[in-house]
């Protein structure tokens, strides 16, 4: 265990409380009000029984950090059991948990890499990469006389994400999304 300010917390990061169990991080943000002390609020889920809280320290405060393994691992597939993702050095494959991916799911890609981060051999988190690339399965037919700059139209990505897209995206067209929010970022180049 490694002690760290907590202004220094970053999502993904896992922590021991107190209470002598871990939390991974699911968002940290540095609150600097106009007069008193800044803060750090963290939003953090429970490894073991996946309960989530929040908690706020002084940026200053000491907080203990786990010591997490972080390796890239090759999405293969996922079943009842969980997510499959293989370690490309080793070949090694870990189950990670449907709570553990939670949101990130619908952008997994078979053979897409992302970091695994794992204590003690027990996965806690994934990383992915911050762009994918997805098919729109739906969208609204652009209608003449739309001006480009300030209208966006809704769409169904082939993942099953909604997201909006410019008028000139049509059904079948390839694009790039933020697999945070799965914001439009650009037509795939492909």
């Amino acid at each position: 265990m490694v002690k760290v300010i907590a202004s220094s917390l970053r999502k993904g990061n896992v922590v021991e409380r107190e209470d002598g169990k871990l939390y991974v991080i699911l968002s940290a943000e540095n609150i600097h009000p106009g007069k008193g002390t800044p803060v750090t609020q963290l939003d953090m889920r429970r490894i073991s029984d996946g309960t989530k809280v929040s908690e706020r320290y002084r940026t200053t405060e000491q907080v203990e950090r786990a010591f997490v393994e972080d390796r890239e691992h090759t999405f293969l597939y996922s079943d009842g059991e969980g997510f499959h993702f293989m370690n490309p050095e080793t070949y090694d494959q870990v189950a990670v948990p449907e709570s553990v991916v939670s949101d990130a799911a619908p952008y997994l890609i078979e053979g897409m890499a992302v970091m695994v981060s794992q204590h003690n051999g027990v996965p806690l988190s994934i990383e992915l990469p911050q762009r994918a690339t997805f098919e729109v399965a739906e969208t609204e037919p652009t209608t003449k006389g739309q001006t480009a700059s300030s209208s966006y139209k809704p769409a169904v990505l082939s993942n099953g994400v909604r997201t909006l897209v410019p008028p000139h995206i049509q059904a079948g067209t390839r694009i790039v999304v933020m697999t945070a929010d799965g914001s439009y970022v650009e037509r795939a180049k492909d």
